[in-house]
Order: C-alpha cells, then sequence, then structure tokens
C-alpha cells in the first residue's frame, strides 16, 4: 500500500468531501411548483442561492485537501 499515489487518511479526507457535497446538493434541491404559471420565489430563497453552492465549494476543498495531503509516516521515494 505503500506505492498509492493517495494515503488512507487522505481517501478518508476525499469521501467526507463527497458527502459534504451531496449535502450541498440536497440543501439546492427542491423549490419547483407543479403548475408552470405560478411563480414560486422559494426558489430564490438564502439557502438556495448562497448556503447550497458555499457548501458545495466546502466539499471541493476538503476533496483537494485530501488528494494533496502527504502523511508524514507513509515512506515517499
Amino acid at each position: 500500500m505503500e506505492n498509492m499515489p493517495i494515503t488512507p487518511k487522505g481517501l478518508r479526507f476525499v469521501l467526507a468531501g463527497l458527502i459534504v457535497m451531496v449535502a450541498g446538493y440536497i440543501l439546492l434541491a427542491g423549490g419547483g411548483v407543479k403548475d408552470p404559471e405560478v411563480f414560486n420565489y422559494a426558489m430564490f430563497d438564502f439557502r438556495r442561492l448562497v448556503a447550497a453552492p458555499v457548501v458545495i465549494l466546502c466539499g471541493v476543498v476538503v476533496i483537494i485537501a485530501g488528494i494533496m495531503n502527504k502523511d508524514k509516516d507513509v515512506k515517499q521515494e
């Protein structure tokens, strides 16, 4: 396992980042209406415009940190 480009700790970071991104996409979902003639202001609330994209970007940052992470215990060649 010493030749793997990603460490076990980094893999946990990547999985945690994916979970955070899924949570962001869940926050982004919804706001639709059955009748297209009715305008729904719920599409433009704080959760969908600000919170969900910030959560998704945090997930991307966690994934990048997991990929770039180097364990000091793992022998590097």
